[in-house]
């Protein structure tokens, strides 16, 4: 059987995310975040949460300064994608200095196009959305994409996603991507 038909007996329940239960659902879950927070995406960009209220108006915040909260209370924070992060993600990420100093590992992989997360090896996120505004954020109704996807804390589905996770942030699939002679950093060049 190829890797990629394995098949998975689950008997968990799964919740299904649209719109607005991303950012609820989703962020929550991370700013909660206790041991580690494992990201996918293939797209990466600054990600505004809310902040509290000012003169009666919704505050909002960067998610990194959230992250790098994290950071500081020792949660491991792994991020893989697939191209740059936009500049104000990096504007934002240089301002931070436990980020910096690896309070976050950022790997990047070009054929990274699946989205997880994963927080604290018990809870997972697996669907459509990136880490963008559009895709996980709080943009309004009018400017959000239309994402979908599955929230479960179903331990076989939680040991198959971090698997493949770590597999591509080790560099295991390196070896056979016919991109590898073309990729900047060779994730199995790497050492951890």
């Amino acid at each position: 059987m190829r890797r990629y038909d394995r098949r998975i007996e689950t008997t968990a329940t799964f919740s299904l995310l649209e719109g607005r239960d991303h950012y609820e659902r989703v962020i929550g879950a991370v700013l909660r975040a206790e041991r580690s927070v494992w990201i996918a995406t293939a797209n990466l960009k600054e990600l505004k949460i809310e902040h509290g209220r000012w003169r009666g108006r919704r505050r909002f915040r960067s998610v990194l300064e959230a992250l790098a909260e994290l950071a500081e209370r020792g949660v491991e924070l792994r991020i893989l994608h697939a191209s740059p992060p936009s500049r104000p993600f990096r504007n934002a990420f240089d301002q931070l200095p436990v980020l910096v100093n690896g309070g976050m590992e950022l790997r990047v992989c070009p054929r990274v196009h699946f989205k997880l997360v994963v927080v604290d090896a018990r809870i997972a996120y697996i669907g459509s959305a990136n880490w963008t505004g559009a895709g996980l954020g709080v943009r309004s109704e009018r400017k959000r994409n239309f994402e979908m996807g599955m929230l479960t804390e179903d331990d076989g589905v939680l040991d198959a996603v971090q698997g493949s996770f770590h597999r591509v942030w080790s560099g295991g699939e390196c070896g056979a991507c016919q991109l590898r002679d073309r990729c900047e950093m060779p994730l199995d060049a790497l050492t951890e």
